[in-house]
């Protein structure tokens, strides 16, 4: 009998396996005879939905109609739009929504501060560029401000892959007229790549063109000194964020992590929980690494004899060049924004040509083969968050629901596993939330900070009270962004709610996307 019994525990594994598994029957599942948007009905309605298509609406009383239009530009689509979820009628300063199963329920609605507009006259925070020099040729970049809020609390925010520091432009200039704000580079991405080539011989991409400004570092066939260990793993971002923290900040910090960011933050608060005051996660990848760790797994690393080390292998720098010229292109790197981003309306010209720029430096090709073939971190996602909840870390999650990549059973599973982390859930927003509503995740911050400063005398925000952490809440957040009010959801998980509570409602939302009149 007692084989028989499951742990709390298991019944939680057996949930996310059965959700999963669920999930993909759904998405996956086979044409109807007739069906005429193509093989995946499911799959293709959520993307819809989701933002990754522009969609029409059609309201009525009862029920909303869509119909599919090709995405053709970020500005070619109505935000008015892409930030209703439910039939809605405004009573008494509430939003009367109707659900999938036509109960009517009312969601309060909660005006907030806009960003600071700079051509209005509004004060914002200045911001500095600046390097540090960690290593011998790799120096550091990060930009800060705030530097004045002597006695604030401090900030460190970590980006996601293929992006840097000017991520959190938004942050820096908000954030910065209350905090002491830092955003740093992580190496061999942004502007902290190299500043010399780490092997000797590096050839040109194409041998014909001799202007000196095609040449790929890196490709070389024996790699200098300073370079010979060089590999750019979560452990080698992990030693990166310490020494910053010790040489540079030189007291503990709340870190927010976007991303491939979020993994980090939380890998190092596992390690130095001591310099830690808090972990906030955006939209934080869940896994991280195709190699096997040396250390956790000795036998098994030794079957793949390179593992992003320089120089590169040859097989490994055709297959790099290929890859290079594909995903370096202006048109690629605009359609992986247009898949991120849930509001086609948000502006990207500065995240798109700031990417674009740092493709051109001479070591990035060869920085992201490293990156790609690094083996993992000794700690999983799941085993770092648990040594952030033994060590008592404060994490606080803040997820866009809309996420195509990191999509919202990964921020339910976290939950699950760390209860008492307030988890925000906002849509529509993608998966850099921090960029997209902005206003949204600065409101949040700011208030959960406050939380953990006082305490938890002051309630986290969109709480009435600090014992309403154990139940869900539902409210829309206004603000007011060039001129025009907008409305976005956000969704507060309490404590209390169950698993399956939350595998209803997730099931719900994926029916409710999936299905429309044409």
């Amino acid at each position: 009998m007692k084989s028989l019994l499951l742990s709390s525990q298991s019944l939680g594994d057996f949930a996310d396996n059965y959700l999963a598994k669920l999930i993909k029957g759904i998405q996956f599942r086979k044409l109807t005879p007739g069906w005429k948007f193509g093989k995946f009905p499911i799959l293709k309605e959520r993307r819809l939905c989701s933002g990754l298509d522009v969609y029409s609406i059609k309201k009525t009383r009862k029920r909303r109609r869509c119909t599919i239009a090709a995405l053709k530009g970020f500005d070619s689509v109505d935000s008015s739009l892409l930030s209703e979820s439910y039939n809605s009628d405004m009573v008494d300063g509430k939003v009367s929504t109707q659900d999938v199963t036509g109960r009517v329920k009312s969601v309060p609605k909660v005006m907030i501060p806009s960003l600071p507009c700079e051509t209005k006259g509004d004060s914002v925070a200045a911001v500095e560029s600046c390097l540090w020099e960690w290593k011998p040729k790799l120096n550091v970049h990060y930009e800060k401000s705030g530097c004045q809020n002597v006695d604030s609390a401090p900030i460190l925010f970590l980006p996601g892959f293929g992006v840097g520091s000017f991520h959190y432009e938004k942050q820096l200039k908000d954030l910065g007229r209350d905090y002491r704000i830092w955003a740093l580079d992580f190496i061999g991405q942004g502007k902290s790549l190299p500043c010399e080539d780490p092997t000797s011989g590096s050839k040109r991409l194409d041998e014909s063109e001799g202007d000196g400004n095609n040449v790929l570092w890196g490709f070389g066939d024996e790699a200098e000194p300073w370079a010979k260990e060089l590999v750019y793993s979560v452990d080698l971002w992990r030693d990166q964020v310490y020494y910053f923290i010790e040489e540079v900040i030189k007291e503990p910090v709340y870190i927010v992590g976007n991303s491939l960011g979020g993994y980090v933050a939380l890998y190092f608060a596992a390690y130095y929980p001591q310099l830690v005051k808090g972990v906030t996660l955006l939209n934080a990848t869940p896994f991280w690494g195709f190699l096997p760790n040396p250390v956790r797994s000795p036998r098994l690393s030794r079957l793949f004899p390179w593992s992003g080390t320089f120089p590169l292998p040859t097989k490994v720098r055709k297959l790099t060049e290929l890859v290079w010229q594909k995903i370096s292109a202006p048109e690629s790197i605009a359609e992986v924004l247009k898949q991120v981003y849930a509001d086609h309306t948000t502006k990207v010209d500065k995240v798109f040509s700031s990417i674009l720029e740092v493709t051109e430096h001479p070591a990035a090709a060869a920085s992201l083969a490293s990156i790609m073939f690094a083996p993992r971190g000794q700690l999983n996602f799941k085993e770092a968050l648990t040594g952030c909840r033994m060590n008592n870390v404060p994490v606080c999650l803040i997820y866009g629901k809309e996420d195509p990549w990191v999509m919202p059973i990964w921020g339910l599973q976290v939950k699950r596993q760390f209860p008492e982390a307030p988890y925000y859930q906002i849509s529509p927003a993608g998966h850099c939330p921090h960029d997209e509503v902005p206003e949204i995740v600065n409101f949040l911050l700011r208030g959960w900070i406050r939380n953990i400063e006082s305490d938890s005398s002051v309630a986290l925000p969109l709480l009435d009270s600090p014992e309403s952490v154990e139940y869900d809440v539902v409210k829309d957040l206004e603000f007011v962004r060039q001129g025009m009010k907008k409305s976005v959801e956000v969704q507060f998980y309490g404590s209390m709610t169950s698993q399956w509570e939350r595998l209803g409602k997730f099931l719900k939302s994926r029916f409710q996307y999936g299905v429309y009149s044409p």
